[in-house]
């Protein structure tokens, strides 16, 4: 297909897109008119390099003067440029096939990258799995550099006049211990020695003093041995250790991968390659040189090009209608948004790296043609496992796996005599119709399926899987406070359109757009790219309503910069755009927002006007800081000019029809090519369209119109003004619809995730905007457990008590009941179904027609309420009053107004008992209050968006199917305990103090219900490690949906099938005044290992959390602490990895010394500590901290006694220790709860337990 779009140059400009796939090729012929074309990205028996190959054939076509055989190296001398996008990088990050790479970093932080933020990737996956590291050698150099703010004077006994200098951020630094050159040359020849090729040099605070970096990449050069030494101060010169140095990885560990695929792509062409501008796309949308193309710029080489091919076509300056980008792969499908500026993001997790870079604000789901369709459970499950490009799905001729593609094939969307005949042993067959159809008809025969048909199970497989491509596009719209229906979809990827139109209904979305060359947008945006150059330093200062001077003059500096890269590459300087950033955040978090300048606004105003548009709020009272100073230069890329529409010109001639099935079955729909359409015609759905590399479907009430640029401009009717669901003529029943179930479990966790992100968003404490301590739900009207998102686990299951006491108090005898805009609040722990007192429940009602529907919950731990100790988490309390604010049942907004004086109130109330305080830190509690108000505001919108779409009887009925799919999902996995193992089972463990904690399980085999009694725990005790049933509970639940080990929605039906005999006035059954703070955070863990061991599971993991509290009358600062994970049957134990009931994250080492007066001396991985097996369990950590000022620290522990107990023949682990270093080096044992004051040069050193092993240790021979 071609078109003349401008007068040619008389060379050939080539912009390519290599696909993991498929290579797309969109040239400029020297006339000027546009070719597009595809080829294999993999195709050894035919060519080495398809990007080679496809240059090649378009010459061979098109150049008829001169000879381009396959055999010898192409000619260039009629090329004019070639852009490329590819996933070189990409695949090599997702393979861990890049080159052998060492990390340098500073002595007491070599294992650092590896533990991370210390949170698992899924929290329910008992193997605790995550991804391999980049590097294979570490070595740790002896040098330090520390911030001096808190640094000691001179005159301090145990500090001495370290010399000081002025960083890059105008931070003045101490440097305590230079780096001695001499010794690190030698490990660094032992590194050679050992074939690593590739550094990655990342030392603390290097971001804002980089000279011993400097040094040691200096000497590194020098030795000649290594071919990539990456400097994290110049990859990525940001604050945050781990993302830095992950970055830095990264550069180190994939640019090589690149310099070589680069080599090889050179060596198909003539010598006078070098005199062809060769361009990359990067990651953020700008093209670089080919020796400017770092691999941490490479990761969405791809995605890239396609984002700018959309905003380039798709987005009309005159209309101003916001776009959402959707490119549907073959393994997956990426998700953006544009509405005329790039939205950016400057730290990501690919592949399990964090990579702390621009990159283009792409969401990616496991979701596309090639994702695998399985019956189970009662639901229709899309993916994410996937049938790749080999075998592919069963159409393919492979012997392939059931796939989306399929679905697609066998209900006639995808028209096989219009799609090539490159399939079977041959590669020249059509796709396989009948092997697909015959692939569903044997799911017929399961009962999931319910009796339905093929092409109706194909179509349900379909809606599910839409659903899930339709999920992040609503949390990348909603979560940022855009209203998903005022954007167009803009559709591109061969797959892509097939699916637009309906899931652009789905949305309540009323335009689609298709470009001509969608098929090939990736390549095409390629074509229109910008070059850019980027340059960035970071800072330390206070925005004072202006740039200061010396911000100018570094933006200043930094612009020249920017601009002399690009003249280097040959752009005129007139032609070079400069654009100037600030990144900029409140003081007191840790999120900033990189603002552009511009010409209406003052930075202040931009970065508030933003804040208050994805946050809700401006912080009053705050400084404003200044993180980055950033300059963007770019040539601006070619933009092609949208032609006005024409008139309409009526409908095409169809081509042909084909029988596809579309909501109301089986249709003859007309079939239409592309190039027969012409400006002005108008095409009416149910239709198919097709493109030379996709396929349109053109749903039922939609109607696509041919733009000027002969684009497809879809309008898409309301689904929902054509649905009635007044269901006001008596009672509706409902039946259970496995596709409905599916597409519901999707939706019910998307709002409770959603109101989860709200919340995170809005939040003002560390605690839950950083470490994300939190957890949202939805219930039922009797306060059921509908979906918890899976936030935190120990409070998993435990809301619905929180929600039922307040259903249950409020609308008793005597009491006003709940009235719409009132939100409650509660946390007691024995009588309200809380956890401990720090985390406060908020509950908002959600109403209809004056009823109570549903309610939305959201439970977030404070940092501090009040009580004898700082962080409100006293090691020694001995009751509930010394814990903080008690909260039994409060309407904390009430005739829609915040309660601002009666909640103070509370919260201050503890500092009326003598010894004990109210809240330390009103302020972050009232703001994070809001934020919980405004997570479950958030709720109530999307399931009132829900209601309208599906009406209050359905959307009631599938929250009941939903807990009944999860119970039988329990039942069946207790069935299958039972059968292998007997239907009792019994399992005892004991805390630290001697406190036994029993259980016995009896299971009835035939209904698959179980009774866990805990008879035999013993007696609540006089300190605080005592657990309400709610923790219980919530311990239950997340074993069971980890034993299930199938992605089964998280409700109330998971505990159905269990009773629980708890006694009363036990260690789990406290009185309503015992101390429980310790009983979250510590009992929590050791219920769930009895739980495990009974259940015969993995053998036990740390069993604590290792509550870490300190400061003084100005702070509190709260973390938890990593430990080893217990090894299981089929695998080894995780270390430095949070386990089990918590998974919230720990401050970045900069941002902890950059904030707070500690030095953190070490954080490492506790080797050894893992008990010995056949699969050895994982090592705990050391965390060794020193104040640099008196300060109050405190501890509270577990497993400081007794082992964590290994399982089936394994080794028990090691305890923890907390350690007291003093000044004289005397090192004294803490215990496993303790608080005191610590001076400046003495040391806290907690060594957090281990997790045990399983199976009996090899022996050798």
């Amino acid at each position: 297909m071609s078109s003349t779009t401008t007068k040619g140059d008389g060379k050939f400009h080539f912009a390519i897109d290599r696909g993991g796939t498929f290579t797309d090729i969109f040239c400029k012929l020297p006339d000027g008119s546009e070719i597009v074309s595809k080829l294999l990205s993999e195709d050894p028996a035919h060519y080495p390099d398809a990007p080679t190959e496809g240059i090649r054939r378009v010459l061979e076509e098109h150049d008829k003067e001169r000879s381009y055989p396959r055999s010898q190296p192409v000619l260039t001398s009629q090329i004019g440029s070639i852009r490329m996008g590819t996933t070189v990088a990409t695949n090599a990050l997702l393979e861990r096939d890049g080159a052998r790479m060492a990390l340098v970093i500073t002595k007491g932080f070599g294992d650092v990258l590896e533990i991370g933020n210390q949170s698992r990737p899924d929290i329910f996956d008992l193997t605790c799995a995550k991804p391999s590291l980049l590097y294979e050698k570490v070595v740790e150099i002896e040098e330090r550099v520390v911030l001096s703010q808190f640094c000691p004077p001179a005159s301090s006994e145990s500090w001495k006049e370290y010399p000081r200098h002025v960083g890059l951020t105008g931070e003045e630094v101490q440097v305590l211990q230079e780096p001695d050159l001499k010794a690190i040359q030698k490990e660094l020849e032992a590194l050679r020695d050992q074939g690593v090729i590739a550094l990655a040099i990342c030392l603390m605070h290097s971001y804002t003093y980089a000279a011993h970096e400097q040094a040691i990449g200096k000497l590194a050069a020098s030795m000649g041995c290594f071919s990539q030494i990456s400097l994290s101060s110049e990859v990525m010169p940001m604050v945050k250790l781990v993302s830095r140095g992950h970055t830095c990885s990264a550069a180190a560990y994939l640019t090589p991968k690149i310099s070589t695929y680069l080599a090889s792509f050179k060596k198909g062409f003539d010598v006078d390659l070098g005199k062809v501008p060769l361009t990359f796309m990067k990651s953020d949308g700008g093209l670089a040189p080919d020796g400017g193309f770092g691999g941490h710029q490479a990761i969405l080489s791809g995605p890239a090009g396609g984002v700018v091919g959309y905003a380039k076509t798709s987005f009309n300056p005159k209309d101003q209608i916001p776009c959402i980008g959707f490119d549907m792969g073959g393994t997956s499908t990426d998700v953006s948004r544009y509405d005329g500026q790039w939205e950016l993001t400057f730290e990501t997790v690919t592949a399990g790296v964090a990579i702390q870079a621009p990159q283009l604000d792409i969401h990616t789901v496991a979701a596309g043609g090639g994702s695998r369709l399985f019956l189970k459970r009662g639901m229709f499950i899309v993916g994410p496992e996937s049938s790749r490009a080999h075998p592919g799905p069963v159409c393919y001729r492979k012997n392939g796996y059931l796939a989306v593609t399929d679905a697609n094939v066998v209900l006639g969307r995808v028209v096989p005599e219009y799609f090539p005949s490159i399939f079977g042993p041959n590669e020249d067959e059509p796709l396989d119709v009948e092997g697909a159809r015959k692939a569903f008809a044997e799911l017929t025969k399961l009962p999931e399926a319910a009796g339905r048909s093929a092409e109706e199970l194909a179509y349900g497989f379909l809606q599910v899987a839409n659903e899930a491509m339709c999920r992040p596009i609503r949390n990348l719209t909603q979560m940022k406070g855009f209203d998903i229906t005022t954007h167009k979809l803009a559709c591109f990827g061969g797959a892509g359109p097939q699916h637009a139109c309906a899931m652009a209904k789905a949305l309540g979305m009323k335009k689609v757009f298709v470009h001509r060359y969608g098929g090939v947008l990736s390549a095409y945006g390629l074509s229109m790219a910008d070059a850019v150059n980027e340059e960035q330093e970071p800072a330390a200062e206070v925005y004072q309503g202006k740039i200061s001077a010396s911000g100018e003059e570094r933006l200043t500096h930094l612009a020249e910069k920017a601009k002399a890269a690009l003249i280097a590459q040959g752009y005129d300087e007139p032609s070079i755009v400069v654009e100037r950033y600030i990144n900029m955040r409140y003081e007191g978090t840790d999120n900033a927002i990189m603002i552009k300048e511009c010409s209406d606004k003052t930075f202040e105003e931009a970065f508030e006007a933003l804040y208050m548009r994805e946050f809700g709020f401006k912080l009053q009272g705050r400084e404003i800081l200044i993180d980055d100073y950033r300059v963007r230069a770019l040539v601006p890329g070619e933009t092609p000019e949208i032609l006005d529409d024409p008139p309409s010109i009526g409908s095409p001639t169809a081509v042909g029809s084909a029988r596809a099935y579309f909501e109301t079955g089986w249709q003859e729909v007309p079939v239409y090519k592309v190039e027969d359409l012409k400006p002005g015609h108008t095409v009416e759905g149910p239709s198919i369209i097709i493109q030379p590399i996709s396929t349109v479907v053109l749903e039922i009430a939609c109607k696509a119109f041919v733009t000027g640029n002969g684009d497809l401009d879809i309008a898409v009717e309301d689904p929902h003004a054509q649905e009635n669901h007044t269901e006001g003529g008596g009672p509706v029943e409902i039946k259970e619809d496995p596709v409905k179930l599916s597409i519901f479990a999707h939706r019910f966790m998307g709002i409770a995730e959603q109101m989860g992100r709200t919340l995170a968003r809005t939040a003002i404490s560390v605690n839950i905007k950083e470490r994300l301590d939190f957890s949202c739900a939805l219930f039922t009207s009797d306060g059921g457990l509908v979906a918890n998102a899976p936030h935190i686990p120990v409070h998993l299951g435990a809301m619905q008590s929180a929600v039922r006491f307040q259903v249950e108090y409020w609308n008793s005898e005597g009491r006003e009941g709940i009235k719409q805009g009132e939100v409650l609040v509660s946390n007691h722990p024995q009588l309200a179904g809380g956890s401990h007192l720090p985390d406060i429940t908020v509950i908002t009602p959600v109403f209809h027609e004056g009823k109570i529907i549903f309610f939305v919950a959201s439970r977030g731990h404070h940092a501090d309420i009040g009580g004898i100790a700082p962080g409100s988490m006293p090691p020694h309390s001995k009751c509930l009053e010394d814990e903080g604010a008690m909260i039994v049942a409060f309407k904390l907004v009430k005739d829609g107004k915040f309660q601002e004086e009666g909640i103070t109130e509370i919260l201050n109330s503890p500092g009326k008992i003598k010894g004990n305080f109210g809240t330390r830190n009103l302020r972050d509690n009232l703001s994070d209050l809001r934020a919980q108000v405004a997570a479950n505001n958030s709720g109530i919108r999307l399931l009132t968006e829900l209601v309208r779409e599906y009406g209050l009887v359905s959307v009631e009925a599938y929250m009941k199917f939903i807990q009944t799919n999860a119970e039988l999902s329990v039942r069946n996995m207790l069935k299958e305990f039972a059968s292998k193992h007997g239907t009792k089972s019994h399992a005892i463990d004991y805390m630290d103090d001697g406190t036994p904690i029993e259980l016995t399980i009896d299971i009835n085999q035939d209904t698959g219900s179980a009774v866990l009694d805990f008879t035999g725990t013993g007696p609540q005790v006089l300190g605080n490690h005592n657990a309400p049933p709610a923790v219980t509970y919530s311990a239950v639940i997340y074993s069971l949906r980890s034993l299930v080990k199938q992605d089964i929605p998280l409700n109330q039906g998971c505990l159905a099938p269990i009773e629980f005999v708890i006694p009363r006035y036990s260690l789990l059954n406290p009185d309503a005044t015992a101390g429980v703070v310790g009983g979250n955070v510590l009992t929590s863990q050791r219920v769930v290992d009895v739980v495990l061991r009974a259940f015969k599971a993995c053998a036990a993991s740390q069993g604590c959390m290792n509550n870490l509290t300190f400061g003084d009358k100005e702070f509190g600062y709260y973390e938890t602490i990593a430990g080893g994970a217990g090894a299981g049957p089929t695998w080894v134990g995780q270390s430095g990895i949070h386990t089990h009931c918590t998974n919230t994250r720990i401050t970045d080492p900069e941002i902890l010394e950059r904030r707070y007066p500690v030095l953190l001396r070490q954080f490492a991985l506790r080797r050894g500590s893992g008990g010995a097996g056949l699969h050895k369990g994982g090592d705990g950590v050391i965390r060794e901290l020193e104040p640099l000022r008196p300060l109050v620290m405190s501890i509270l522990s577990e497993r400081r006694t007794l082992r964590p107990y290994g399982m089936a023949g394994g080794m028990d682990a090691a305890t923890g220790r907390n350690l007291l270093v003093r000044k004289n080096g005397i090192v004294v044992n803490m215990g496993g709860r303790c608080s005191g004051s610590m001076d400046t040069g003495e040391r806290l050193r907690i060594e957090t337990p281990g997790g045990g092993g399983y199976g009996t240790p090899a022996t050798s021979s």
